[in-house]
């Protein structure tokens, strides 16, 4: 019967059109993880498949601690010279010294001469109250005055009053006046100082939810297994180098489990695409600062791996970064002193220079805390 209806709408040229449906329904679509891209420093990691959301966590916590830990490592030298230069108030007991009972019988001595104090001074008091009270009873018994004189003697004290009043009156409405100005400038000041503490929480709370202001942020890196976390280092901080050369030292130190879902962690010094020429061109400033031409030779070994990229040629890419350093240094795969480690993920080129990287088991955090290892 359904299908006879609706067959004799479409010939009746009145057919029903099904209400489109769109998703999501009247709702914003969430946005992505702030894409991997150049010019930016941190650490890459690599996790096991499926498993990158609890790995960023993860990654974020134990950075930031180990983070933390360096710079209190730095104050704490300072903190602990401070508190020892101070005088400590101690109490001191002599072997001669007797129990408890000595201690309170020197407070009972000062306690009776505070009461006999006091009976001295209650006693002059009273002395100095009897001599006023003689004084005016001497004055009341004196001649009188004419009536003349007190008649004079009033007015001027009728007088003597208006004017104390009138002077008293201005007095008063200048005390006004400036209490009326005080608690204006007082209420500006406050209104001011809650504007400007407003303004702080506002700006602690903007810096909080603004990725671009977090010190550590998670970026996407496109591929599975591979996080990356974008370090936004200010002037002083410690860079991704030595947090994770103080991770591994700990780890291999203690041997304790740190993460359950990251394998491995490697510092991040350098990005820029992958190319021969911006690789050539970007890690000049980077070869400068480990392998200056004027300090001592070191040995030193390229490592390289790519992901989601077979555009690049894995022999150029390694003679490009190896001809950056200069001559005093050398080339040994075997025993290097330093290993500049090449990351490449789509079209982006990771760069970072690492020290004992065989003996640190490659930097892999799950083999270093291993029973086995």
């Amino acid at each position: 019967m359904a299908d006879a209806g609706q067959v004799g709408d479409k010939a009746n040229g009145k057919s029903k059109k099904r209400k489109p449906r769109y998703l999501p329904h009247n709702r914003p679509v969430k946005k992505g993880l702030y894409p991997l891209r150049p010019g930016v420093e941190g650490f890459f990691l690599t996790c096991d498949g499926g498993r990158e959301r609890q790995a960023t966590r993860e990654a974020l916590a134990l950075v930031d601690r180990f983070f933390e830990e360096l710079v209190d490592g730095k104050g704490s030298d300072e903190k602990s010279s401070t508190i020892t230069s101070k005088p400590l108030n101690k109490k001191i007991l002599f072997n001669d010294s007797d129990s408890s009972g000595s201690d309170e019988e020197p407070e009972s001595h000062e306690e009776e001469e505070n009461i006999e104090n006091h009976n001295e001074d209650t006693d002059e008091k009273r002395a100095k109250k009897q001599r006023l009270d003689g004084d005016m009873k001497k004055g009341d018994t004196t001649a009188l005055p004419d009536e003349s004189e007190r008649v004079d003697a009033g007015r001027e004290k009728d007088d003597t009053a208006q004017h104390l009043e009138t002077d008293t009156k201005g007095d008063d409405t200048a005390e006004g006046v400036d209490a009326d100005r005080k608690k204006d400038d007082s209420t500006e000041s406050n209104k001011t100082e809650q504007k400007s503490t407003d303004e702080q929480q506002e700006d602690e709370f903007a810096e909080l939810y603004d990725r671009s202001k977090r010190r550590f942020a998670s970026l996407d890196s496109g591929c599975n297994g591979i996080i990356f976390v974008r370090m936004n280092k200010s002037s002083g901080d410690p860079g991704p180098t030595k947090i994770v050369e103080h991770l591994m030292t700990t780890a291999a130190s203690t041997r304790k489990h740190m993460s359950r879902f990251i394998l491995r962690l490697l510092p991040v010094e350098l990005t820029c695409y992958a190319s021969e020429e911006e690789i050539s061109e970007a890690i000049k400033p980077l070869v400068s600062q480990h392998f200056p031409a004027d300090g001592a030779s070191q040995k030193f070994a390229v490592l390289y791996d790519a992901r989601a990229n077979t555009g690049i040629e894995r022999s150029k890419i390694i003679d490009v970064v190896a001809k950056s350093v200069p001559k005093p240094h050398k080339v040994d795969l075997s025993n290097p002193d330093k290993t500049i480690v090449v990351q490449i993920v789509k079209t982006v080129c990771l760069i970072g220079v690492v020290e004992r990287y065989k003996e640190l088991a490659k930097y892999n955090l799950r083999q270093l805390t291993s029973s086995k290892a």
